[in-house]
Parts: structure tokens; sequence; C-alpha cells
């Protein structure tokens, strides 16, 4: 299998231990939501029962508007959307699609690996799946823990199927393919890590800040089409117990865009250092 798709397992080889250590984090983090839901109600954790809070607060619930965070679906849904679900999602991401291209570019070993020979395509098809990889792993860690975690608390369940979760689990993934299809595009055309990762910080943290800002100044509301937390509403997709398959074809759609022009990018650039 390993002499099949070498580059792709030797991506994750490299950075076994960063993913371990993330899909521990994310298991034990989405445990702490559950159980945090589980012992105390969600109204329970905001003044005057729920009522009143904050129009804003929606994007910490992974919600559009019509899911509260003081309530299950909402407070499930902050477990998806929390700031540290999204480090580790772009942690993963960012390491990864920086080792796409841009890594051996600077590095100056992306010559040594086209002269095996390696075709262009062949090389960051492998390295794609390699971060498609890890972040089918981190999502389908968040989702069988949560889905655990419902299934054994029926207050929990009664206003949360178990299809809503794992309905909000593929949300999840297209919000990752979503990250994924630009950074790989930043890779193939650039020269540095760094570019890598900071856009994918900049797609992934500011989107947030973005989406939030939109969501508590309305006169900014126009503003939020542009962040994929406007698409990425898990907190809806929990409420409902289904997918919302518009937002998550404008995930998946900007994802395979970004992915197919990193292709047409890495065969038309210079790969000298």
């Amino acid at each position: 299998m390993t002499e099949r798709w070498p580059l792709l397992w030797l991506a994750l080889h490299r950075r076994r231990r960063m993913l371990i250590a993330l899909l521990i984090g994310m298991v034990v983090f989405e445990t702490l939501i559950v159980v945090v839901a589980n012992t105390i109600s969600p109204d329970r954790l905001f003044s005057g029962n729920g009522t009143g809070v904050p129009s804003a607060y929606q994007a910490f619930s992974g919600s559009s508007g019509d899911v509260s965070i003081a309530s299950y679906p909402g407070l499930l849904g902050a477990g998806l959307t929390h700031p540290f679900w999204i480090a580790m999602q772009l942690t993963a991401i960012g390491s990864l699609a920086a080792a796409a291209v841009a890594a051996d570019v600077e590095s100056g070993t992306i010559e040594l690996l086209m002269v095996r020979p390696v075709s262009r395509n062949r090389l960051l098809a492998e390295r794609t799946a390699a971060v498609l990889a890890a972040a089918l792993a981190l999502n389908a860690a968040a989702t069988l823990t949560i889905a655990v975690g419902v299934a054994l608390s029926p207050g929990i369940h009664r206003d949360v199927p178990i299809r809503g979760v794992f309905a909000a689990g593929l949300m999840g993934f297209g919000f990752a393919l979503c990250l994924i299809g630009p950074a790989l595009a930043v890779s193939a055309w650039g020269r540095r890590r760094a570019q890598v990762v900071g856009a994918t910080i900049a797609i992934g943290a500011v989107g947030f800040a973005v989406n939030f800002i939109a969501l508590a100044w309305p006169t900014a509301a126009p503003v939020r089409f542009v962040s994929p937390f406007h698409y990425y509403t898990p907190g809806d997709a929990l409420a409902r117990g289904g997918v919302l398959w518009p937002q998550l074809g404008v995930l998946a759609g900007v994802g395979v865009l970004g992915i197919v022009w990193a292709h047409v990018l890495l065969r038309r650039r210079d790969l000298a250092p």
C-alpha cells in the first residue's frame, strides 16, 4: 500500500505525532462539550434562562439565526465552531497543505522529487489526499464523540437526533474542504510555508471574525457572504436533523475549485527554488 502511494503515506507519516495529538485533543474537547451539556442545561449557562442572548452569539452556535446557543443544538454546535475546534482544523490543514508544494520549493527538495520522475499532477494529487485524509479523521473523531454522547444522554437526544450529528459532521468536512482548496492553490503558487499557513489562517480565523461582526452589526450584514462560517452552520444541521445541501454545496464548491486551480498553477509554474 505504501509503495503504491508513497507521497501520501510519507506526508502522513512525517506528521503522525501532530495528527495523533490533534485527534486526541478533538475527542477530549468534544467529550467535554457533551459532558457540560449533559450536566448543566444550556439555558442555565446564560443569564435570563437563555433569553436576550445577543445575535452575534449565533456565530458561536454555528447557526444562521434559527438556533440559540442556549439550547442543546446550539451548545453542541458551539463545540463544532469553537476557536479550539477551528485551531485544530487550521493546524492540520495548514501544515499538510504547506508541505504539498511550497515547503519543498522553499527547502530546495522539489527538484529531487521531480527527478524520480514524479509528475506534478501525481505529486499534488497524493498530497491533496493526505490533507483530505487528515481533515476527514478530525471531523470523524468529533462527530463520533458527539454521536456517542448524544446516544447516551436521553435529555440531549430528545432535541438532537443522531442523524443531525452526522449531518453536522458532513458539514464540518465541507468546511475543511473549503479551507483545503485555497490553501493548496497558495501552496502550488507560493515559495514559502508561511504563505500557505497565512492564507489558511486568513480564511479560517478572519472568516470567523467577519461572520461575527456581520451578525453583531446590521450595517455589516452583507459581508457575511464572503465568510465560510455563513455557510458552515452545524447548529442548524443538529436542530433540523439533516444536511443543509445548498450551504454544503458552496463549501465543497470552493474547495473543489481551489484544488483544480492548484493543479493549473502547478503545471504552469517554475519549480526552481
